[in-house]
């Protein structure tokens, strides 16, 4: 046992401390790091990329010709000021229709296994251009829609010839809009607290934060939010451990198979602090609330609210910085 003295006032102090070998141990950050070290098996994109097809994907994304009466845009619902979405429980799209699913994060999206709640595209490729076909959304009824409209721009005709130089007079086409699409949304990465502290910068994270990532831990979060995009790589039924019921089926209306019956995409939660409301249908406007919501149904866990609170202290240091080109 060690004795210190301490001057106090003139006088002294005697106290004692406990040897070093009775002090608590901090956590075991190898362990902690281990299941978000590897970011979701993802597809690769379909060409190379290049400054100018970045460029042209940029400025499809801001594009309103690409909607039945000219109002809608990918970024309409997917702004980049506000982290790749819009806040809203569910996005109005042309002629403010309103669908069922609050809209994603494109963020950080290509890293994911697939695309949309339920998993029906593969990729940000084959994503860009459904919310284009859709009633709801951007109204418009075929692909050659979408070739027309651009085609009547002189200037598209042009960009398409010089990111894909390799197609001649053949350049305008669906399939390229949605390399062109992609590959913009290939540059939307942020970095957060979180992402160095995976690197290997140990004090990336506070205390409170990686004692929140130790609950996030310990409570089971981890069964489906792994990976470096902590999510994004499975399918899961909501309602795991105690019954959720709605009218959207999920994935179901997908495949029709009833064993995805209310089976979504687990999201990834980088910058979930910043892209509320929660859920596929926007029901919960905080994170607290959503944390506790998923302890219940997916673990059968009654969270307590220093749990909860820590939980979520750790969650906002997943709130990153846009970093484009960074892939």
């Amino acid at each position: 046992m060690k004795v210190l003295l301490a001057a106090l006032g003139g006088g002294l102090l005697l106290f004692a401390c406990s040897s070093d070998e009775n002090v608590p141990a901090g956590p075991d950050v190898a362990s902690l790091r281990a299941p978000f070290l590897q970011w979701p098996n993802s597809p690769a994109p379909p060409v190379p990329t290049s400054p100018t097809l970045v460029a042209l994907g940029e400025r499809l994304y801001h594009e309103t010709a690409l909607s039945k009466t000219g109002d809608v845009s990918c970024a309409s619902c997917h702004g980049l000021d506000t982290f790749g979405q819009d806040n809203l429980k569910v996005s109005p799209g042309t002629e403010g229709l309103l669908g069922k699913r609050s809209a994603p994060s494109t963020f950080n999206a290509f890293r994911q296994f697939a695309q949309f709640w339920d998993g029906r595209a593969d990729s940000v490729e084959t994503q860009s251009t459904m919310p284009m076909l859709t009633d709801v959304e951007h109204g418009l009824v075929s692909e050659d829609e979408i070739v027309s409209i651009l085609a009547a721009d002189p200037s598209y005709r042009e960009e398409f010839a010089q990111a894909f130089p390799e197609a001649g007079g053949d350049a305008l086409t669906a399939d390229h809009v949605r390399a062109a699409i992609g590959a913009f949304e290939r540059t939307l990465v942020t970095v957060s607290p979180f992402d160095r502290w995976v690197e290997g910068e140990d004090q990336a994270l506070s205390p409170q934060e990686l004692e929140g990532l130790e609950t996030f831990v310990q409570v089971g979060c981890t069964v489906c939010h792994t990976t470096r995009s902590v999510g994004g790589h499975m399918f899961q039924k909501l309602g795991l451990v105690e019954a959720v019921e709605g009218q959207d089926l999920g994935r179901f209306e997908v495949t029709g198979q009833e064993s995805d019956r209310y089976h979504f995409k687990v999201p990834s939660l980088l910058n979930v602090a910043k892209t509320g409301p929660y859920l596929h249908d926007g029901r919960f406007d905080s994170l607290e609330e959503t944390v506790a919501f998923m302890g219940k149904v997916q673990l059968g866990k009654e969270l307590s609210d220093s749990q909860v609170a820590s939980i979520t202290t750790f969650l906002r240091a997943l709130t990153g910085e846009l970093v484009q080109n960074a892939q």
